[in-house]
């Protein structure tokens, strides 16, 4: 398609001659609106939420300390205790974060960007001759003047969301101890964004055109630092300008969308992209640094936002059982691990699996107020050293309790696994969860 025909559409349309004759505009294809609308999807889904927290009471390098299990969005982990909080620095200014000592348990402090790309960790892996005190973190290249003991981390951008997390373990006080002892303070008077101003959707209610009416606000508001996605920003600010006053053009880009680019998130949900689905499970291609994987990046921040990167955790998401039939509480399943291949080898930290919806991917309320299996529900082992797990609305009686996972009935489901400090054959993507059995 020849870009300079379609960049000048609006003047094209508007009478303007080329040559001594009327000039006709060349539109976007269908393929070019589906994939600058599920391109610019991944940045909305951040600017919603970061909506949402300022009208929740955000504010700027100021940490949110949560009550284990009190965070509202998409697959949350509930092995740990979470603080959030934005964190804005620039050319004369940095932001201190303090970091406690933590002994023999996970921990880390993760900086994302505004679409959602993991930009920093602090925690003693990343960091082994200096896992606490104070970090600076600041804009690239800004000058300023810092204490000599300070470890220094430059950020490509001067906003970022940050989420600490510290394991729960079988020790939550002390975890949430821990939690409180985290602090953010700013070293000096740094220039405040305005909140972009984008639609606040539910997730399963997609916006439409509009999306393309917010394009010029979301993609001013923050960069892409993915090089080789110029293209794509472009093909977005093209076509925002082309329904911009033409009412035709409007209506033929929102059928497209419904049409073209609902279809086609749906479908590449269900490898997570350009991920691979075995034994039911699908495991994303990439999570939390998404280079040229887009798609991978607007799906995840759909349906597990703020996911942070390989090293520190491996996410499987499983929505069909052995037979390929989608998972439903009316029906009981259970996966067995062999002795020789039981979750915790696959994980340095903890591994646990939570239960959430398949729409808006939030964990499934029950009677008994269990939201997921790990180690500290005290599942028990087979005398041959295997682990059975069992997801039922009513559980089976050769189920022990911890090994257990209420679903409400008629529900459907999805099933997220996570391995904190992947292992093996989790950290080298040769390993799935075993397939899922229907019992009933």
């Amino acid at each position: 398609m020849n870009r300079l025909l379609y960049t000048v559409s609006l003047l094209l349309m508007s009478g303007l001659v080329v040559g001594g004759a009327p000039a006709r505009a060349q539109q976007a294809t269908d393929e070019e609106i589906s994939e600058a609308y599920i391109y610019l999807l991944g940045r909305l889904l951040i600017t919603r939420q970061q909506q949402l927290d300022f009208q929740e009471g955000f504010k700027w390098n100021e940490l949110i300390h949560r009550k284990p299990g009190a965070v509202d969005w998409p697959n949350p982990n509930l092995d740990v205790a979470y603080s959030e909080a934005w964190v804005a620095v620039d050319e004369s200014s940095c932001t201190i974060v303090t970091v406690p000592e933590i002994k023999d348990r996970y921990y880390t402090v993760q900086f994302l960007n505004g679409w959602g790309e993991t930009l920093a960790n602090i925690n003693e892996r990343v960091f082994p001759n200096r896992a606490s005190g104070d970090f600076a973190v600041c804009l690239r290249g800004a000058k300023v003047e810092l204490p000599g003991d300070i470890m220094r981390i430059d950020l490509p951008v001067p906003h970022s969301r940050v989420l600490a997390r510290v394991a729960l373990g079988s020790d939550p006080d002390r975890a949430v101890a821990l939690q409180h002892d985290f602090k953010l303070r700013a070293t000096g008077a740094p220039k405040l964004p305005d909140i972009p101003k984008t639609p606040i959707f539910e997730l399963d209610k997609l916006p439409g055109v509009e999306a393309f009416e917010a394009a010029v606000t979301a993609l001013d508001g923050e960069p892409d630092l993915s090089v080789g996605l110029e293209k794509r920003q472009a093909n977005v600010r093209e076509i925002a300008a082309a329904i911009k006053d033409n009412a035709e053009e409007r209506s033929r880009v929102d059928g497209i969308i419904k049409e073209h680019a609902f279809p086609e998130i749906g479908k590449a949900g269900q490898t997570i992209g350009h991920g691979v689905v075995q034994n039911g499970w699908a495991r994303p291609g990439v999570v939390g640094e998404y280079g040229l994987d887009y798609l991978a990046r607007t799906l995840v921040n759909n349906g597990g936002i703020w996911a942070n990167v390989k090293p520190e955790v491996l996410y499987y998401r499983g929505g069909k059982d052995e037979s390929g039939g989608e998972l439903s509480g009316d029906h009981a399943y259970k996966m067995t691990f062999p002795r020789q291949a039981l979750p915790s080898r696959f994980a340095k930290y903890f591994w646990s699996v939570i239960a959430v919806d398949n729409v808006h991917f939030r964990v499934l309320p029950n009677p008994s107020k269990r939201y997921l299996l790990n180690e500290q529900t005290h599942p028990e082992y087979g005398s041959d050293g295997s682990l059975t797990l069992y997801f039922a609305t009513d559980k089976p009686a050769d189920a022990p309790e911890g090994n257990w996972l209420p679903i409400p009935k008629g529900q459907k489901f999805r099933l997220t696994f996570r391995f904190y400090g992947p292992l093996d054959g989790v950290a080298n993507g040769t390993y799935w969860p075993p397939a899922l059995v229907k019992l009933n």
